[in-house]
């Protein structure tokens, strides 16, 4: 008889206090070596952002932590409410800069709106979007590809695959939301001579879930190590409040609400990581697949789409290349 798998959640639970020790320590020492007195970070209202701000006041304490809120007019009307509900729990000081006006002005909706007309040329201002990505785990499909979701005035909803240079204007124009939080984010923090929080978690860090130069901008990022389930045991364990621990994760960037299955990932968190951690440590398929719920057609499915954005992403998490390599200056 074959031996039970010992594959489960379980391998995914932490020793929180151990942890935040660890990661309390990492940032400190950061902040010496870059001689900084505080900590920037930008507050959306998800989980990531408030566990990561969390750890920032346990690290330096509250007065040398600094929380940004910058919303727009697309963003979710929990987005604000939620981000002031973190900057209230850990009572840091706190700026609100709605960024709407900016990203008119440097064409974020324009360009992405000309996109969509493209492929639904009905696409007019009092209409919304979302793009969406075809599910890894259906099996008609060869190859996952991307569609636009519009939704008219009067609700009416219009789904159509998207053309590749639609896709990729459709993203470049939602990218400069991104972008312009991070050009913000370093003002306060030259300003202060604060250093930059990030806070991706290891799906989005791993998966390059993230805009190069914009949320992936960061001096220090304190939980990119952390499995999503990681994040929510640490959200519990830094008391980051109900309400925020309860929402569904959403990238916030689209005028539909849209989850982050549907835009990038197409399972949930707690599958992802399952398959992520399996594949990471070379657990059979059949086990992963009992453990997430999963068949094992779906899991080898899963493992190629990890392989497949780790390679198309790759480029984002490389430095500028340099024609020689540059130890010291020399005139």
């Amino acid at each position: 008889m074959a031996a039970k798998s010992t594959f489960s959640a379980d391998l995914l639970k932490l020793d929180c206090a151990k942890e935040t020790d660890k990661i309390i320590r990492v940032l400190r020492q950061s902040l010496k070596q870059f001689k900084k007195r505080g900590a920037v970070v930008a507050l959306s209202g998800g989980i990531d952002s408030s566990v990561a701000g969390s750890l920032c006041v346990q690290a330096l304490g509250k007065d040398r932590v600094f929380g940004l809120l910058l919303p727009e007019k697309e963003s979710s009307d929990k987005t604000l409410e939620l981000s002031r509900l973190i900057v209230q729990h850990l009572k840091i000081p706190s700026a609100h800069q709605d960024i709407t006006n900016i990203l008119e002005a440097v064409g974020c909706y324009r360009y992405r709106d000309e996109a969509v007309r493209k492929i639904i040329p009905e696409f007019g201002p009092d209409y919304k979007c979302k793009i969406v990505l075809s599910s890894v785990l259906d099996t008609n499909n060869k190859y996952r590809l991307f569609s636009v979701v519009v939704q008219s005035p009067e609700g009416e909803q219009k789904k159509d695959r998207l053309t590749l240079s639609a896709y990729l204007e459709i993203v470049a124009a939602t990218n400069f939301k991104q972008r312009v939080r991070k050009m913000l984010e370093y003002y306060y923090a030259d300003r202060l001579n604060y250093a930059v929080i990030g806070t991706p978690n290891r799906l989005e860090y791993d998966q390059g879930f993230f805009v190069k130069l914009g949320d992936g901008a960061a001096d220090i990022k304190p939980i990119a190590h952390l499995y999503k389930t990681q994040v929510y045991q640490m959200a519990h364990f830094l008391g980051v409040p109900d309400k925020i621990r309860s929402r569904t994760s959403t990238t916030d960037t689209y005028s539909i609400p849209q989850s982050q299955e549907e835009f990038f990932f197409s399972l949930p968190y707690h599958q992802m990581d399952l398959c992520l951690y399996g594949k990471n440590n070379g657990i059979a398929y059949s086990d992963v697949a009992a453990a997430a719920g999963l068949t094992v057609e779906q899991v080898e499915r899963v493992y190629q789409d990890i392989e497949v954005k780790r390679n198309s992403t790759h480029y984002l998490h490389m430095p500028a290349i340099l024609v020689n390599k540059v130890d010291e200056i020399s005139f």
